[in-house]
């Protein structure tokens, strides 16, 4: 996670029963699930929603949570 831009935006979204977060670097760009940024996911304790650990670390680079 050394290389992650700071500021970028993050998004909780429902997948089915689950939330599953998705993110963006900025405004101009639509939202995609956290996996398909694979160099800042990181794994998920059991139990809790896909991507949580990735929110986690990604708040401490300054990305912000989005309301949907």
């Amino acid at each position: 996670m050394a290389d992650v831009p700071l500021g970028g935006q993050m998004l909780w979204k429902l997948d089915g029963d689950d939330r599953v977060l998705h993110l963006r670097h900025n405004d101009s760009e639509l939202w995609r699930p956290y996996e398909e940024f694979p160099q800042y996911v990181l794994p998920d304790p059991e139990g809790f929603s896909k991507g949580i650990a990735t929110f986690l670390a990604l708040l401490k680079k300054d990305w912000t949570a989005v309301k949907s």
